[in-house]
């Protein structure tokens, strides 16, 4: 027997870049204020969840149940069971995958997914080097052996390793990966510096209409995603020095996203569940698909979604038409645009096994409330940031209303999914 798994609503704290507002925050704190914003918007205090289902993608060692804990910090029921998911910026997605499917499937009635991520508080760890020494001098089982072990150790060895985002088979970092399919491609900056100025004025336009008064808390004082340049335009963006692909490449800081501070959660429930609390239902989750490229071996590291989206489309006989809106996260303003060019590629799309091109779509119906270019990306909170925007936008529209999420994610991975307004 399988269930309606239904999208009720969302919570999440602001995004801030990072070293700003939310800099003292850590993923738990971040994670339980939009846990807590959550339990307050919906009257479940004391609740016991089916399962809370979230994670980060930079994480402390101390932070190996981080979700968990977050739950025991939470205004939730203490027996709410919670486990930890990472899949890099896909990560708040397919943590609403895993809850949707167990409520599907019956497993539980109702659950919480989510993600959290501070670039502020990213951990920075020893170098291998000094690991080696500290272990050989751990073991030692006399002083001179001891001295001996630590003697190895260099002034090199001593610098702090922090986290970054380079992929570890190629070394090339994510944006540098970008920049080579933005070229490969032929995107132009002007093109992204667009796609950048629509979607800070998109959000913008969104929060002066309180579309997101129901579903972001206001946390340390910030009320609004700090990242936010309404007055921006393109010809402001175009004055942006490259920051990838070199002295000649097209994207800058304007049109790409800043590492960000955040967290976003989405409650989802069975329909009848829902009901019985009477507790909104926006739209319920349709399917969902994961897909990788090979980018050691050359393909374009971030168009992993472009499979996914193809085979998901193929298996429910839907095509891009059937869509009302459409989510493609915005990690870099050129990855929205390579993947609209790959989805109306006949070679490309033939290239990955699909049936043929995903076609076109109108770029009105395109992340209309603004993406992660405005709002920011804390990697693993973006899905769950996405999740119940859709729903209350495909909400909006009505009964029957579809919307597609389309996510890249590090490793070559794309996590896709359509949602159904209620």
């Amino acid at each position: 027997m399988t269930h309606n798994a239904v999208v009720v609503g969302g919570n999440r704290t602001p995004f801030a870049k990072a070293g700003g507002p939310l800099a003292q925050a850590s993923n738990h704190d971040l994670l339980t204020a939009a846990l807590d914003g959550l339990v307050a918007r919906y009257g479940l205090s004391g609740a016991r969840i089916g399962e809370v289902a979230a994670g980060a993608v930079l994480k402390h060692p101390k932070d190996f149940n981080l979700t968990r804990e977050a739950v025991l910090s939470s205004a939730l029921d203490p027996s709410t069971p919670a486990c930890d998911l990472q899949q890099a910026c896909g990560t708040g997605l397919e943590a609403t995958i895993y809850i949707a499917n167990k409520i599907a499937l019956g497993q539980i009635d109702s659950g919480i997914s989510g993600g959290t991520d501070s670039t502020s508080d990213a951990p920075i760890t020893v170098s291998d080097p000094l690991r080696r020494a500290l272990l050989a001098a751990n073991a030692a089982k006399t002083a001179p052996q001891r001295l001996k072990a630590l003697s190895r150790i260099r002034p090199a060895h001593l610098k702090p390793q922090a986290p970054s985002v380079t992929e570890p088979r190629t070394g090339l970092s994510m944006g540098e990966h970008q920049a080579l399919t933005a070229e490969r491609w032929g995107i132009s900056r002007e093109d992204q510096d667009e796609i950048a100025a629509a979607s800070h004025h998109k959000l913008a336009a969104a929060w002066e209409d309180g579309f997101f008064d129901d579903l972001v808390t206001p946390y340390l004082g910030l009320a609004r995603d700090a990242i936010l340049r309404a007055d921006t335009s393109v010809d402001k963006l175009a004055k942006l020095r490259p920051v990838f692909g070199g002295p000649g490449g097209t994207m800058t800081a304007g049109n790409s996203t800043a590492l960000s501070d955040g967290a976003a959660t989405a409650l989802l429930a069975n329909e009848d569940w829902a009901r019985e609390h009477h507790l909104p239902v926006l739209a319920k989750v349709v399917d969902a698909e994961v897909a990788a490229v090979d980018h050691p071996g050359g393909d374009d590291l971030l168009l992993g979604p472009v499979a996914a989206a193809g085979r998901m489309l193929s298996r429910r006989g839907l095509t891009l038409d059937d869509f009302a809106l459409i989510e493609i996260h915005e990690a870099f303003a050129s990855t929205v645009l390579t993947t609209l060019e790959a989805w109306k590629s006949e070679e490309y799309c033939r290239s990955l096994g699909l049936d043929g091109a995903l076609g076109t779509i109108d770029r009105s119906i395109l992340n209309v409330t603004g993406s992660s270019l405005a709002a920011g990306h804390p990697f693993a909170a973006t899905g769950a940031r996405i999740v119940p925007t859709l729903a209350k936008l495909l909400h909006q529209r009505g009964p029957g209303s579809k919307g597609l999420i389309s996510m890249c994610a590090a490793g070559g991975q794309g996590v896709v999914a359509i949602l159904e307004a209620v």
